[in-house]
């Protein structure tokens, strides 16, 4: 999806002396599009404390990898997909990506496996935009990564959304290949992996399906086998992640790439910003999953350990919410590195998640919406507006945590979500008349009003560069119609 922190996961069977299946191996996607990340150092520990043996990146930052210098996590770096025509076009660009972000922290510590070439580069909505240029940049890192002595410690894979697939024969997985206007270039690539004894990457969401499609059998997602199955030969799938795995099974078979290993890259479920993400589906469906590839037993088409990332880590409320309020709520953690519901991966002692420790907040206050202001003050909608435009109102709509706030709730949720982003700054709770800061929490039983955690000064520099030009841009233009 996006994509940034999500959950590696390679299942084998073992059992604790309670008798109870466990996971080993779990790793995590670790996005920073946030606009307060958590620092590196506080992530490291978190993972370290939840047993979570190995991590997913979608860029190769340094504070992050640094961060991870002598941890002992595997990790997969990233190249993200802009970056893909100056790879895919000069040689140089290649050699000199390898040196800086694989080579350097190589030599310092850092146990990179994976650099995943794009994201879900021939995604239908990016219209054939990377078509060109992924195959080319593939193979120039992979040509980097030899020349740099790493082509037997290091991998190339290059992770795709599962509509590079399709079946022909009314949704049975046995009629999966890949889709027609692709097919070539998958063959091309898929060939080279291959090759290179590297994985086929995926990124499988259920949810996404229910997203789109109002009809969809919301039991099919889950894995408690409630749903209608689907029977394909002599086989029985009782839910969508089994099917969808074993389409690209039959589509990597048909193609002469049978025993092919597969990585899940992404895989997950929201808890906020539409009405089908909520927190009792997102611990329903990854505790079950989790369940379902503790056996080892793997799927009808592919006996064995399942290979997964978990999708995601923290939320991030700095991703692009174009496809769905829902990107920026991914995460098993909040924001600030606690955990939303309870979630067993089988790696410590209390079948609970760790939460985040050292984790520093701002002062305990809020902004809202003062009690002697109007609803009718033709400023309201200039604000809110403005407060969204810069900050996150995800969680306001029809089915989501905060759904069901009155009007002045709403208006006051979104004071502070942008006061919280900037810093609990003075001027940031100065609405006109109508905002006051407070310090009794105004969160509800469902809703939170959430308190910043304090910035990080590190992480994506152009992120924070492209995020304060904007800023600075509204602000102004704010200024003037506000208070002018």
């Amino acid at each position: 999806m996006g994509r940034l922190c999500v959950f590696h996961v390679v299942v084998s069977l073992l059992v604790f002396s309670m008798g109870v299946e466990v996971v080993s191996g779990i790793g995590a996607n670790w996005g920073t599009q946030a606009t307060h990340p958590i620092p590196p150092d506080i992530v490291v520990k978190l993972l370290r404390e939840n047993g979570i043996q190995k991590v997913k990146l979608f860029d190769a930052d340094s504070d992050t990898l640094n961060a991870l210098t002598n941890s002992g996590i595997e990790v997969m770096v990233g190249i993200p997909n802009d970056m893909l025509y100056s790879i895919a076009t000069n040689m140089k660009a290649a050699v000199n990506w390898v040196k800086q972000n694989v080579s350097n922290h190589v030599d310092k510590g850092v146990f990179i496996r994976y650099v995943a070439v794009g994201n879900e580069p021939f995604l239908k909505t990016y219209n054939g935009t990377f078509l060109e240029t992924t195959f080319p940049a593939l193979r120039n890192i992979q040509a980097a990564l030899i020349k740099a002595g790493l082509g037997s410690k290091v991998k190339v894979t290059c992770p795709q959304n599962a509509d590079v697939y399709t079946t022909t024969q009314a949704g049975l997985p046995s009629g999966g290949d890949f889709r027609a206007d692709i097919h070539q270039v998958m063959i091309d690539i898929t060939k080279f992996l291959n090759d290179n004894g590297a994985p086929f990457t995926v990124n499988i969401y259920p949810f996404i399906s229910l997203y789109i499609d109002a009809n969809f059998p919301v039991d099919y997602a889950f894995f408690e086998g409630n749903g209608a199955p689907i029977i394909d030969g002599g086989i029985s799938y009782t839910n969508m992640f089994d099917a969808n795995h074993d389409t690209l099974v039959w589509a990597l078979q048909k193609n002469g790439f049978t025993n092919m290993p597969i990585i899940i890259g992404e895989i997950g479920w929201p808890t906020d910003g539409d009405r089908n993400a909520n927190l009792m589906y997102a611990q329903r469906f990854n505790q079950g999953f989790m369940t379902h590839i503790a056996t080892g037993k793997g799927t009808p088409m592919r006996s064995g350990p399942v290979d997964a990332y978990l999708f995601s880590l923290i939320d991030e409320d700095a991703k692009s919410i174009s496809p769905g309020n829902f990107e920026r709520h991914w995460g098993i953690f909040y924001f600030d590195g606690q955990p939303k519901y309870p979630l067993n991966l089988g790696t410590t002692n209390t079948g609970m998640l760790a939460a985040a420790r050292g984790v520093v907040y701002l002062e305990k206050k809020w902004c809202v919406m003062s009690p002697k202001a109007s609803l009718d003050d033709p400023q309201v909608a200039l604000s809110v507006s403005y407060a969204c435009s810069l900050a996150d109102c995800t969680s306001l709509g029809y089915g989501t945590s905060c759904g069901n706030l009155d009007t002045r709730g709403n208006i006051s949720y979104a004071f502070n979500s942008y006061y919280q982003i900037q810093n609990q700054l003075d001027r940031a709770c100065k609405f006109g008349n109508l905002s006051m800061v407070v310090n009794r929490d105004p969160s509800t039983e469902t809703c939170r009003y959430g308190i910043m955690i304090e910035p990080y000064e590190g992480g994506s520099t152009e992120l924070s560069a492209g995020y304060l030009q904007t800023l600075i841009t509204l602000v102004v233009v704010t200024i003037v119609v506000l208070f002018s």
